[in-house]
């Protein structure tokens, strides 16, 4: 029998190695993908912290803007006047006010508003929902809803603030207030 060994000599290089691809496009790759999925991860949160930035916007606000056809959040003291149920259809119809974002006395703030013949007011219609106990004359509302293109605002969701029912207290009072029952 033959015996037949096969060694390379030292110093030749294998064609079929000289010829592959570097290493680094593979790595390039992930550094790609990587930096693509950091941009919109940054972009995600920013995107996000600015639009929870605001709790809503005023009705002045909403009637200035452009925000036809948007979800959008706003707020309002409610006109108890304007206020109409229809309960065979669970639709509520009212009005607000427009009341300034900022404000240190909300009760005194939202009475004004009501009352305000030259305040911007908005009609708000609600649908599928049962008239709330806290839908009255002026109740600061936060309404989640689309303004339609015949300037009604129709909304999916209703919150509402009776600052009538809430009374702050003070700490030395809550503390005097308790020892008297």
């Amino acid at each position: 029998m033959t015996n037949s060994t096969w060694e390379k000599p030292i110093g030749t290089l294998d064609p079929d190695l000289s010829t592959a691809a570097p290493r680094s496009g593979i790595n390039l790759k992930f550094v790609v993908a990587g930096i693509v999925i950091l941009a919109a991860a940054i972009y995600l949160i920013a995107n996000g912290t600015a639009a929870g930035a605001r709790y809503f916007i005023t009705v002045n606000e909403l009637a200035n803007g452009s925000y036809a056809g948007q979800t959008v959040r706003i707020s309002g003291a409610v006109v108890g006047s304007s206020i109409k149920y229809d309960a065979s259809n669970l639709v509520i119809d009212f009005t607000i006010a427009n009341i300034p974002a900022d404000t240190t006395d909300l009760a005194a703030t939202l009475h004004n508003a009501v009352l305000d013949p030259n305040s911007q007011k908005l009609a708000i219609r609600v649908e599928g929902q049962v008239k709330p106990d806290l839908l009255q004359d002026e109740a600061q509302a936060i309404i989640t809803g689309k303004l339609g293109a015949d300037g009604v605002f129709y909304a999916n969701e209703l919150l509402l603030k009776c600052p009538s029912r809430y009374s702050e207290i003070s700490p030395k009072n809550a503390i005097d207030n308790s020892g008297s029952q």
